[in-house]
């Protein structure tokens, strides 16, 4: 039995959110102005505000609500494109990403898989396959439980070196001692070529394969 690929991937996370008690004096410009004309009732006849200064303060308390104003709409605007980027995947071109899977492409030589075995095994044995379904690829495989990376150098069985840009398959057959297959799952590993929402789902290419940005298990640096 071959292991299976997952198809969609969706991970719960459980998010803890902390308090703490702070001071804050939660101003607005009205508050100042009224503290002003407080102080102006109060002050020293004989020593009063000197009227540049006062000017001065009005100005600056009258553009305290404007300036918290702008710096509430740039964070919303932050925010908002960091979302943009996120959800059109545009933050995902030129990395390198591994994701649930088991097709991609031949790039610079080489091409990446990972796949997990739920127990160990007696006998793992590894297929590629090129866009016809054609076997391009077959030998053992590593046989502990656990994860494990394969990397592929293009070569097909017979020697043969294939060129960069098609796209592959790769199957894993794992068996224990009685012959019972051996559960699983296979990630595909490749630089992000780029991005695909014409389907109205944000897909991104590594070269002709594509993968769903849900499959994504981690960035590679």
């Amino acid at each position: 039995m071959t292991i299976s690929t997952v198809n969609s991937y969706s991970a719960t996370t459980t998010t803890a959110s902390s308090s703490s008690s702070s001071s804050t004096l939660g101003l607005s410009s009205e508050d100042f102005l009224e503290l002003m004309l407080e102080q102006l009732q109060s002050q020293n006849p004989l020593d009063p505000t000197d009227t540049d200064t006062y000017l001065d303060r009005m100005v600056s308390y009258a553009s305290y609500d404007t300036q918290n104003s702008i710096s509430d709409q740039l964070s919303t605007l932050v925010d908002s494109v960091s979302s943009m980027i996120s959800g059109s995947g545009l933050g995902y071109l030129g990395t390198t990403v591994e994701a649930y899977g088991n097709t991609t492409t031949l790039q610079d030589g080489s091409a990446t898989w990972g796949y997990t075995l739920d127990s160990a095994a007696e006998s793992t044995t590894i297929t590629i396959t090129d866009s016809d379904g054609n076997t391009v690829w077959t030998g053992d495989g590593e046989t502990d439980s656990g994860s494990h990376t394969f990397t592929w150098d293009g070569t097909t069985t017979d020697g043969t070196q294939l060129a960069d840009g098609g796209t592959y398959t790769i199957s894993v057959s794992a068996t224990d001692a009685d012959g019972e297959a051996i559960d699983g799952t296979t990630t595909v590993t490749g630089i992000v070529t780029g991005i695909d929402s014409s389907s109205g789902e944000t897909v991104l290419q590594i070269g002709d394969a594509e993968i769903q940005v849900d499959n994504i298990l981690s960035i590679q640096s």
